[in-house]
């Protein structure tokens, strides 16, 4: 009986312990949770007595990308529409020089005329005065008699004459007569960087004023086969036809490129487009303006490949930087001075060259009238050739486009 008795005072004293751990744990942690805010629960307390509604905490903001719309705000009004109407004109028959066509057919309009071909595009204002930058493509083949047309965004269609066209870039000058024309301001290409952020303006299938938005995706890319001279800007803002001559414009809200051609196996957008760079764009510019057509080096006509593993072991040459001479005339200025078919140019005044591309463009930037240095391997030395520059052949600017 006293067992039993023990027993049973024990489980209670157990009972008493264990209910009385966990209290006290509990209430510890409720004073500590409860007690920083004891002066603000009384001001809430005293808020709802009269009529204020409980603080909340303020929603947090939804995660976005950059803000461009001041940029395009500033810019767009600059893009304008170009439309370019080339004359109808007779379809050259391939026999009109033979003599049994003339015999059989005399004069007879065979073939018949071809009607008028039109060209659209867009173009850039860069003078308040109505100087509007574009692309040669843009405004046909130049045929005598073309009529170009500007559309300012203030829905104003005004006649342009051409001041020049530099084929060799894709990059023409019109002139509108106009004043205190929206412009925008002119970028240095040269401190772009890949994957900045960049707008492209433009009039892709007429839709006027159009901004897309994307990264600078390469830097000075040629052998694409858009223009002869190709130091382009790569980016995957969505460019599609007629955005040509359109404004690529930096985060500024400043001019670095001339939209100018896409890649593309379906014809559209396929996030590969191309631009001039805005300091090539102004070069031309102001030679269009100042002498008519643009002045660039020449050292007489030559083709280059590029150097090969296969074709380093055929010429037996023990690298594969550098470009070889594959075609030349005997008439140009670089035979005269010592080039010859097989030589690998390496460099160019100290520069050294990866492509043909790159060593076309030395040339045209040269000055007209310097020396400058081939730097070439011949068999198993090199051989230093200075060569003149000379000035190259262009199409002049004509009002009689």
């Amino acid at each position: 009986m006293a067992r039993q008795i023990l027993y049973s005072l024990l489980l209670v004293g157990v009972g008493f312990v264990a209910g009385f751990a966990p209290t006290g744990r509990l209430r510890s942690g409720a004073e500590a949770l409860a007690q920083p805010p004891a002066a603000a629960t009384l001001a809430s307390n005293a808020a709802l007595n009269n009529g204020a509604q409980p603080a909340t905490a303020p929603p947090r903001p939804l995660p976005s990308g950059p803000d461009f719309t001041e940029v395009a705000a500033r810019t767009v009004d600059a893009v304008t529409n170009i439309s370019s109407l080339e004359p109808s004109r007779r379809q050259g028959s391939p026999f009109e020089n033979d003599p049994v066509f003339q015999y059989l057919f005399g004069n007879m309009d065979v073939f018949g005329d071809r009607g008028p071909s039109l060209s659209l595009g867009s173009g850039v204002v860069v003078s308040p005065d109505g100087y509007v930058l574009t692309n040669v493509h843009v405004l046909g083949s130049l045929a005598r008699g073309t009529e170009v047309k500007v559309a300012l965004s203030d829905k104003r269609e005004l006649r342009a004459q051409i001041i020049g066209a530099d084929p060799f870039t894709d990059i023409a000058l019109v002139k509108i007569t106009a004043h205190n024309l929206p412009t925008i301001p002119w970028g240095d290409s040269s401190k772009l960087r890949v994957a900045e952020w960049v707008l492209a303006i433009g009039n892709p299938y007429q839709l006027s004023q159009t901004v897309t938005l994307g990264i600078v995706s390469a830097l000075r890319r040629s052998n694409i086969g858009a223009a002869g001279y190709e130091d382009f800007i790569q980016t995957d803002a969505a460019i599609n036809p007629g955005n040509s001559g359109g404004a690529l414009v930096n985060a500024r809200g400043e001019l670095v490129g001339i939209n100018t051609a896409i890649y593309s196996q379906s014809g559209g957008y396929q996030g590969i487009g191309f631009a001039v760079p805005s300091n090539l764009a102004r070069k031309v510019m102001d030679d269009l303006i100042r002498y008519g057509e643009v002045k660039r080096g020449y050292l007489g006509y030559f083709e280059t490949i590029p150097l090969t593993p296969d074709l380093a072991v055929q010429i037996g040459v023990d690298r594969t930087r550098g470009i070889v001479v594959s075609r030349m005339e005997r008439t140009s200025a670089a035979y005269q001075a010592g080039l010859r078919p097989g030589d690998v140019i390496l460099g160019f005044n100290n520069v050294n060259l990866d492509d043909g591309g790159q060593l076309q463009r030395l040339i045209a930037d040269a000055r007209v009238g310097s020396i400058v240095t081939l730097h070439v391997l011949r068999g198993k030395g090199t051989v230093a050739i200075e060569v003149p520059v000379t000035q190259a052949v262009s199409r002049r600017a004509s009002t009689n486009y």
